[in-house]
This record gives structure tokens, C-alpha cells and sequence, in this order.
């Protein structure tokens, strides 16, 4: 206690307490605490870390569902726990590699999915770990995060049946389920330390759970606006969700116009200042980037996928030190977004699905939205408003998300893409040898435990079928034994499925040129496709008869569908990328946010190098030279041309290119040339200039 005491904690919440009282620093029980946002819950999971750091000196593992969190815990932890000496480490990428030096961590912080990789690969600290933390476990039902986070507790209780578990959750219906599951004891509270006033909102008034109403008075011609507008005048401050990029770009658009009248001198030069950080953020600002930046100006944000990490991070700093009075944010960046304020307004409660069209968003993603509102220190409430069209929609809102339960929190497990990745880790890793010991694996999974095995079964049958056939498992007598192919494939985190696709391809004797390699990662089930619209059709249409010839994953349809136009338009936009058109172009081009190319590009390397491993075993010397060319390529987004210049560090593909058309084409260039020369190249500059002379100078 004295080490949270350190830590600025002066007296503890009402569900810590409750854990306290339940054994939570005497017992070596597992726990599931489920309680609102904002509510104590990680201080909880923190006691528990300390008692494992001054007691027993096991390892303690944070498990997160987003590399955002993992970041905003590092940053947290680290700072707190300096004093003390406790060595706080995160580890979030790199799916090829056990990572060693994680051992020397007390508190390793890691996404669920960089553990299971570490599980695959046998880190050699495994069983050192006494205390796993899962933030957010309720993503247990989520069709997406879900089955990896089930696979890795399993897996780990399967490691050490000793290891004590801390689950932190939403409020949910099954909560009990879930800690009965884990064997753990259950601490549920619905206590906030800012009360939460719930309401929706219709035609100019606001009708709350409480019984209350407020009047809001009309200063625009949308009812965000207004709600906003009245939020700031009471100094407070506003989220906004809404289902689109474009929708939350316009929100806050829209809303600047009006707040910015509201702001100070004072106010408006720090934001000036802002403005011209966010444009900095970005080697090359796109058009996106120029409108947050205005935005930003008028004391308003959006925030989505679109927009690169360092300008998030800056956005998301500002509203916390109050600089920024408003956010406009997609609703699927709820899980990620730790920002509190006075007033949450959901304007958009349904979003499109694949396949069914318009949906209303679940209760406990409107739930997670709405405990967002009200800052402990700053308010005495928090607002959480739902906007109706009609007043059908309000009775809807208020009886479904208002009074209602978020739903039970279900086993995604069954979904045969995720449970193919997980039984052939089972089998790489040793961890099952037989189809029996596999069932009695997946017996000790949530899914059995809700619906038992006999629908895993023939599911299973089929996957291990499909393993054996392409060659990633094999029997010998009753023993299920991974091949050399297969344990790769386990070991690269990648899909079965992914891998045999790429397999197939490389073992085509055709020419493997750029464009080829980049559709074959883009018809693999890992890689994320960019959506078709209607106005791409012509031009996918005509790129796709330009090279149906060289492809690797040819379409035998004269007319090829829309997954497959999507494809080549993915590949298309990488190719444009490595054909060093600039990022705005690109962004605007295909429709996509910078956010969304560097997803685009990290994934793209990931998968590649997953190519090039397949492509040394199946001994083609040849390829692994092409892909790790453009895996450079990809990297920095350049031309084969300039990949020479690229290796030196602080060169980037602006600088490359300017270096080749300044005559200084490769590192010979360079290295007869003078200092004073090179920093005449246009944004090269002394230092930069003297320190690639230094660098070659050592290489060559």
C-alpha cells in the first residue's frame, strides 16, 4: 500500500474495497472484476502486481486488446512504478520471435495476440509467470479479438495450472459465467465515481433515466451541435460518435465554426501552436492531415483510423489537458478511446455489416461509449445522450440501450478461420499430440464450458483434414505431428489458410514481379482489403485485364467479383506506394486515411516476410531475393533505384529521391563527395549531410 500511496492513491474506491474484503492481497484466488469505466478496476489488477513484485518476484503479464493500450499502459506503469525499481516492458510486434530479453521484465505489458505468438514460440520465461492480468476480457465475445484471447488464458492455465488470473470487464449480464469458467471469485459493482446520467435526446430536449429533462437551447441547425455547444458553455467538454470517417470529420467541422467564437486570445494562440504540431506529425501532410489541423484551430478534433499514431497521440493529449473542447469519433474506435468528458453523444446507433446490412450497435459497445462521460476531479456528472430521428426512435433507445442489459457475453471460438490458426498451434507447439488430447484441450475452453464439445468435434475433424491434406500435420499411428511447413507457418502467425496460398503461388513458374507478389499477399486472408466502391469498378476492371497474364492468383471468371477488385485494388494502392507517388495522392486516390496506409504497409511487410520464409523452404533462391527487396521497398516506399540509398539511416524516401536527382545516386556518389555538397541537396541540411558522410565512410 505504501507503494500506491507513492503513486498519488489517497483513499481507495468502493470496488476495491470489495476486492480487498474478498481475499484479494491474502488469497492466491483468481478474480473477475466487473464494473463500469472509470470505476478502480486496473488499481486493482495493480495491487495485485505489487503483491507478486515484493513477494514472490514471479513475472506479471498485462494482457491488452490494443497495441493504443499497451502503449497508454507502458507510459502509465512505467512512470508510477520507477521508484521502486520495478522493470515495466512492453512487447507488441514481432510475431516471429520469443523475445528473449522479455525475461528481465517484472511487468511485461503485451496484446493478446502477441502472446499467443509467445506461447507458439516457447519463451523459455513462460513459467515464471505468476499473475496474468486480461484488461477487458469481456471481448471474449467478440467475433474478432475473442477466440485468441480465450486460446492464450487456456493455454496459459493448460501451462500452469497454478497461475492466478485478474479479469477486468465491463458490466455484463454472464459475468459470473465467466469467473466460474476461470475458477475465480467474482467482484461485481455498479459504482462510478461520477454519477452517470443517461438520456435521449429528441427534438430540442433531453429525457434522462433519472426523470429528469433539459431543455437545450438552439444555436445551429444539428442537434450535435447544439448539445455540444451547450456542454462548452458549461465548461465541459464533448465526445461525439458517429459511424463514418466522413461523419466524424463533418462533426467536427461543422462544430468549429461555433466554438470557436467561444474560445480566448489565449486559447486561440495555443491552438495555432497545435495545428502546427499536428501538420508537422507527417513527413508528408496529406489533405486529411490539413483539415484535423484546421479542425484543431476552431478547438475541435476528429479521430479515426485514418489519422497516424503521432497526431492521434497529440489530439487525444490536448482533450485530456482541456485544450481541445471536441471530439468527433467513429464508434468503432470506442474500445480504444480512454478520453473522459463531460458529455458523450451518440448520434449514429446502428453501423453497416457485411452481409446483413444496417445494424444496431450492441448495448455494451453503446454502454463502453457512454462510460466515457464524466471526469473524476472535474465533474460532478457525466451526461451520456443518444440522439433520436423520430420519436419511434426514442421509445426504441430508451427501452434498448437505456433501461436495457448489454448482452451475454458468448464464445466466438467456434469460428472455423480462428479455430484452424489455434489447432495447428496446438500441434506446432507440442502442446497436443493426438485428437484426443486436442479434445481435452478444447474442453478447458470457454466455449465447452458454455456449449460443450460435441459441435467442436466435427469441426475439428474437418480442420485437421484440411491441415493433413496441405501438408502441415501428419499422422504417425494415433500421434498428430506438425511438418516442417506447418510448425513455420504456426511460428509466423499467419492463417493455415494464408500460408497455403502463398505456398501455391511461389510454386508457380511464373515471373514473381512487384505487382504479382503484392496480389498474392493481398488474396490472403490476413491482409486487410480496401473496400470497392462504385467509382474504382472501371479501373480495377482495366488494371485486372493489364495483368490477369503475370498474376499468381489468377481469376479463371471473365468478370471477376468485387472481393476480387478489391484485391488488386489493395495491391494497387502498395504499388503506387512503392512507386514513390506521394501519400496524398494516395490517400486520395484510393479513398483511404494515412492511418489506413501504414496499417497497409506494416502488414504488407509482416507477409511478406512470412513469403520469403516459405519461399527458403521451398528452396527458391531467387524469390527470397525479390521479397526482401520489396520488403525495403515497402518500408520506405521507394523505387528499386534508390534502395541503395535508403540503408542509410535518417534517409527516407523524400531524401533518397532528392539525393538521385542531385546526381548523388549510391553510396560511391556520397562518399566523394564533400559534407558542404550534400547539404546543398534540398532537405538534407549540414547535420544530416555530415552524418551520412560518416555512416558511408565506416560502410565502405
Amino acid at each position: 500500500m505504501e507503494a500506491l500511496a507513492s503513486t498519488g492513491v489517497e483513499e481507495l474506491y468502493p470496488p476495491q474495497i470489495l476486492a480487498l474484503k474478498e481475499g484479494l492481497l491474502k488469497k492466491w484466488d483468481s478474480f473477475v472484476v466487473a464494473a463500469p469505466t472509470a470505476s478502480g478496476k486496473t488499481l486493482i489488477a495493480e495491487m495485485a502486481a505489487l503483491k507478486v513484485f515484493f513477494e514472490t518476484g514471479g513475472k506479471v503479464i498485462y494482457l491488452v486488446p490494443l497495441r493504443a493500450l499497451a502503449r497508454e499502459k507502458y507510459e502509465d506503469f512505467s512512470n508510477k512504478y520507477r521508484e521502486i525499481n520495478m522493470r515495466v516492458i512492453q512487447s507488441t510486434g514481432d510475431y516471429n520471435s520469443a523475445e528473449p530479453w522479455l525475461h528481465q521484465g517484472d511487468l511485461i505489458i503485451a496484446t493478446n495476440e502477441k502472446m499467443d505468438s509467445l506461447i507458439r514460440h516457447r519463451a523459455s520465461w513462460l513459467r515464471d509467470i505468476s499473475l496474468v492480468v486480461t484488461d477487458e476480457i469481456h471481448l471474449l465475445g467478440d467475433s474478432h479479438r475473442g477466440p485468441t484471447l480465450e486460446i492464450v488464458l487456456t493455454r496459459l492455465r493448460y501451462i500452469n495450472p497454478d497461475l492466478r488470473l485478474i479479469g477486468l470487464s465491463a458490466t455484463i449480464p454472464n459475468a459470473r459465467e465467466i469467473s466460474d469458467w476461470l475458477g475465480a471469485r467474482l467482484v461485481h459493482s455498479e459504482w462510478r465515481p461520477v454519477p452517470l446520467k443517461e438520456g435521449v435526446y429528441f427534438n430540442g430536449s433531453a429525457i434522462f433515466n433519472d426523470g429528469s429533462t433539459k431543455r437545450v437551447p438552439k444555436e445551429s441547425n444539428l442537434d450535435v451541435v447544439d448539445l455540444a455547444i451547450e456542454t462548452m458553455k458549461e465548461g465541459g467538454q464533448a465526445l461525439i460518435f458517429v459511424n463514418t470517417r466522413r461523419a466524424a470529420e463533418a462533426v467536427a467541422r461543422k462544430s468549429g465554426k461555433y466554438i470557436s467564437t467561444l474560445l480566448s486570445p489565449d486559447e486561440k494562440e495555443s491552438l495555432e501552436k497545435l495545428s502546427a504540431q499536428i501538420l508537422g506529425a507527417s513527413p508528408e501532410p496529406t489533405q486529411m492531415c490539413k483539415k484535423l489541423a484546421e479542425c484543431v484551430k476552431d478547438g475541435t478534433a476528429f479521430h479515426h483510423a485514418g489519422i497516424n499514431y503521432s497526431q492521434r497521440k497529440l489530439i487525444e493529449d490536448a482533450f485530456k489537458a482541456n485544450k481541445i473542447n471536441l471530439i468527433g469519433a467513429t464508434t468503432t474506435l470506442a474500445m480504444g478511446l480512454n478520453l473522459p468528458s463531460r458529455r458523450v453523444i451518440i448520434r449514429d446507433w446502428w453501423r453497416y455489416k457485411s452481409g446483413l446490412g444496417i445494424q444496431p450497435i450492441p448495448s455494451i459497445e453503446i454502454k463502453q461509449m457512454a462510460g466515457r462521460a464524466g471526469r473524476p476531479g472535474f465533474d460532478n456528472y457525466g451526461e451520456a445522450v443518444l440522439i433520436a430521428r423520430n420519436s419511434r426512435d426514442e421509445r426504441y433507445l430508451f427501452e434498448n440501450y437505456i433501461k436495457g442489459e448489454p448482452e451475454k457475453i458468448d464464445s466466438q471460438l467456434a469460428d472455423e478461420s480462428a479455430l484452424r490458426t489455434h489447432i495447428l498451434a496446438s500441434i506446432a507447439g507440442a502442446f497436443t499430440r493426438s485428437k484426443t488430447e486436442l479434445m481435452d484441450f478444447l474442453e478447458n475452453t470457454f466455449f465447452a464450458y458454455q456449449k460443450g464439445t460435441l459441435y467442436l468435434s466435427p469441426i475439428t475433424d474437418e480442420i485437421i483434414d484440411f491441415l493433413e491434406e496441405e501438408g502441415m500435420i501428419a499422422f504417425k499411428k494415433d500421434n498428430l505431428l506438425a511438418t516442417t511447413f506447418g510448425r513455420r507457418i504456426s511460428e509466423l502467425y499467419i492463417d493455415p489458410l494464408t500460408g497455403m496460398i502463398i505456398r501455391d503461388a511461389l510454386n508457380k513458374p511464373e515471373g514473381k514481379k512487384a505487382f504479382a507478389l503484392l496480389h498474392m499477399i493481398a488474396c490472403t486472408p490476413d491482409m486487410m482489403v480496401l473496400t470497392l466502391r462504385r467509382k474504382d469498378r472501371d479501373e480495377m476492371l482495366d488494371i485486372f485485364y493489364a495483368h490477369a497474364d503475370s498474376l499468381l492468383i489468377p481469376d479463371e471468371e471473365k468478370y471477376p467479383s468485387d472481393e476480387i477488385l478489391s484485391q488488386l485494388k489493395t495491391a494497387s494502392a502498395l504499388m503506387q506506394w512503392i512507386l514513390e507517388t506521394p501519400e496524398d495522392k494516395i490517400v486520395g486516390r484510393f479513398s483511404i486515411g494515412p492511418g489506413d496506409l501504414r496499417t497497409l504497409i506494416e502488414l504488407s511487410d509482416w507477409l511478406l516476410y512470412s513469403s520469403s520464409e516459405i519461399a527458403k523452404l521451398l528452396h527458391i533462391r531467387e524469390t527470397v531475393k525479390s521479397i526482401s527487396q520489396l520488403r525495403v521497398r515497402i518500408e520506405y516506399g521507394v523505387k528499386e533505384e534508390l534502395l541503395e540509398l535508403v540503408s542509410l539511416r535518417g534517409i527516407g524516401r523524400v531524401r533518397a529521391r532528392n539525393l538521385y536527382e542531385s546526381g548523388f545516386q549510391g553510396l560511391k556518389d556520397i562518399k566523394g563527395a564533400t559534407a558542404e555538397e550534400l547539404s546543398k541537396v534540398p532537405a538534407l541540411g549540414k547535420a544530416v549531410a555530415e552524418d551520412i558522410k560518416r555512416q558511408v565512410t565506416s560502410i565502405t
